[in-house]
């Protein structure tokens, strides 16, 4: 394969929490999820609840993208990520 521009890797499923990816010269971008581990979380109205919590490392080229739609772009990943009914509504 050639000509791509943002790459995804896994060491999540080697029980891997977070990492810093490489990137791929000439991509733009690489995303690395971690693992899914089950932790308590406290609410808002204080209870103690169990949610499966996920690390994604981003690593972007900062010539290519500025560090604000880096974040929009994670922002908007996890929103998705939380809220799966909503992965295929535009």
């Amino acid at each position: 394969m050639s000509g791509g521009i943002f790459t995804i890797t896994n060491l999540g499923q080697f029980g891997v929490d977070a990492f810093t990816p490489i990137i791929n010269s000439p991509q733009t971008a690489i995303l690395g999820p971690g693992a899914i581990r089950r932790e308590a979380v406290v609410l808002d109205d204080d209870r103690v609840i169990p949610r499966d919590q996920l690390t994604l490392s981003l690593t972007f080229d900062h010539r290519v993208v500025d560090g604000a739609p880096a974040a929009r772009f994670l922002q908007e990943l996890s929103r998705r990520i939380e809220n799966p009914d909503t992965r295929l509504i535009g």
